[in-house]
């Protein structure tokens, strides 16, 4: 036995080199860096984005038919500047950085963009769903706006795997910005704006929609953009690049060579199944009972009932992460999700609860508070496979192309996509809804179907997607033997390229 465990020395005192290699303290980013990534994070909630769907259907008004239609068409124009834009980025080389470039040029004319959003409904006031020249001009907006987020979008996703190479203090940041700000005030604008959305949809205040979507939806965009933007200016790029610019078609082909690529998308393509058929939890509440403020209301207070919970459920994520496999974290959440929701709906069609607005109030409110326990792994966990399927690509080809694959993964993702919300569109015809009508009158059988729609339907659509996470390949032995050659060989890399300066 004593000779056993002489012979397993050597590769224990390797393995145990490889986690002091990964599991160093030595932190790159520092306290403002720290500070303005979180105030990045809270910028990207800091918005009323939850009520577009409101906004197109109640305001500008567009008809449910012509919307399915024509987002084939915008979606086949999303997929093909996906293609051109990530080879762009991918082969950019600058002072600054790959992705910076894009992320603090393009900032400032989103911004705009997105507060000229909010004016259309005053270019064409108390217009029909099928009004053609409102509907070129929205297309088209649609058209340049997308284009515009694709640069940053692409970047973005590719630049929050380079600001650090420790993955540590990658998982640290993440844990520190999904703990802090919710802190941070991040749902104010959906609570307020629910608020305002009621007062005005009831009569008790007298002001337009329109009027409360441009004042929070451009003030909103305003605040976040100037949060977003100091992050890209303070932050830096961390994670070298190859001087030799990629291959775009083995960027393409990544999808499926990089193993962790393909099982995220094949788990993303079965559980976008359930977006054809998500009809939003804020349209039941609005459609059924006449308004969302009372279930605004009741977040803010199970918020501060649970959000100790949440909380404390950051403080089991480094534990859990070197107690159990990505893949174990990842496949137990997903199904503790699935399980709240199938009992949230279980619940509302016992004696029809989901037309009785007080039942239905409190076993949200358990069910949201179930949902914190797991709250904190879930959150970190599906923010940092992305980035550990990036260092996979960058260990097995020698070479990130974190553009290139970020978009061949959403390729079929958006093809699919506007499918289904092709189809959704549809799909909220077929239930009855009617566009325009007083907002709690629909009938009873088109009540039942929001709230299914809202609930177990899309979480039977989706089932699928977790099949595909029972595979991940990375175990905890396999990642910490990836990032110590990738230690070794980053270091090697900028000793190369300063030697090749200096000379």
């Amino acid at each position: 036995m004593a000779e056993k465990e002489k012979a397993q020395a050597p590769a224990q005192a390797e393995e145990q080199k490889r986690d002091n290699n990964i599991y160093r303290s030595y932190n790159y980013i520092g306290t403002r860096e720290t500070l303005a990534y979180l105030f990045n994070d809270f910028s990207n909630s800091f918005n009323i984005n939850g009520y577009n769907e409101r906004f197109i259907w109640d305001v500008v008004n567009i008809d449910f038919g012509i919307n399915a239609i024509v987002s084939i068409f915008t979606g086949v124009w999303d997929v093909v500047n996906d293609l051109f834009i990530s080879a762009i980025v991918d082969n950019t080389r600058t002072r600054i950085g790959k992705f910076r470039p894009y992320l603090v040029l393009f900032q400032i004319p989103l911004t705009v963009l997105g507060i000229l959003y909010w004016l259309l409904p005053y270019f064409f006031p108390g217009t029909v769903g099928t009004f053609v020249p409102k509907l070129i001009l929205y297309y088209s907006f649609c058209v340049i706006r997308e284009t515009a987020h694709t640069f940053t979008d692409v970047a973005r996703s590719g630049y929050m795997s380079t600001i650090t190479p420790n993955p540590n203090e990658r998982v640290r940041l993440i844990t520190l910005a999904e703990l802090l700000t919710g802190y941070m005030g991040e749902d104010i604008p959906g609570y307020v704006f629910g608020f305002l959305y009621d007062l005005v949809t009831t009569g008790k205040l007298r002001t337009e929609l329109r009027t409360i979507f441009l004042g929070m939806g451009a003030s909103t965009a305003l605040v976040s953009s100037a949060f977003t933007l100091w992050f890209f200016i303070v932050s830096k790029e961390r994670v070298p690049q190859s001087l030799e610019r990629p291959d775009i078609k083995a960027g393409l082909r990544a999808i499926f060579s990089n193993y962790p690529v393909l099982l995220m998308c094949l788990s993303d393509f079965f559980n976008n199944f359930s977006n054809a058929v998500n009809s939003g939890e804020n349209n039941y509440w609005i459609d059924v009972f006449g308004g969302n403020s009372m279930i605004n209301t009741l977040k803010a207070l199970v918020s501060g009932i649970s959000g100790p919970v949440g909380s404390i459920s950051y403080a089991f994520v480094a534990p859990l992460r070197k107690r159990f496999s990505s893949k174990f974290l990842w496949v137990g959440a997903d199904m503790y999700g699935d399980f709240l929701s199938a009992g949230f709906f279980l619940f509302g069609v016992i004696g029809k609860n989901y037309l009785k607005l007080t039942p239905m109030l409190i076993v949200y409110g358990c069910r949201e508070f179930l949902s914190k326990l797991l709250f904190g792994v879930n959150k970190v966990i599906n923010a940092d496979l992305w980035n550990e399927a990036m260092d996979y690509c960058e260990w097995k080809n020698g070479y990130r192309m974190e553009a290139t694959t970020g978009v061949a993964k959403g390729l079929v993702l958006k093809i699919q996509g506007t499918v289904m919300n092709s189809i959704r569109n549809f799909v909220m015809k077929e239930i009855g809804y009617e566009q325009g009508v007083k907002i709690g009158t629909q009938d009873e059988k088109t009540k039942f179907w929001l709230f299914a729609l809202c609930s177990v339907v899309p979480t039977i659509a989706g089932a699928l997607g977790i099949v595909p996470k029972m595979l991940w390949p990375i175990s905890r032995k396999k990642r910490t033997q990836m990032y110590y050659e990738l230690s070794e060989r980053r270091e090697k890399m900028i000793s190369e390229y300063v030697e090749s300066v200096t000379e």
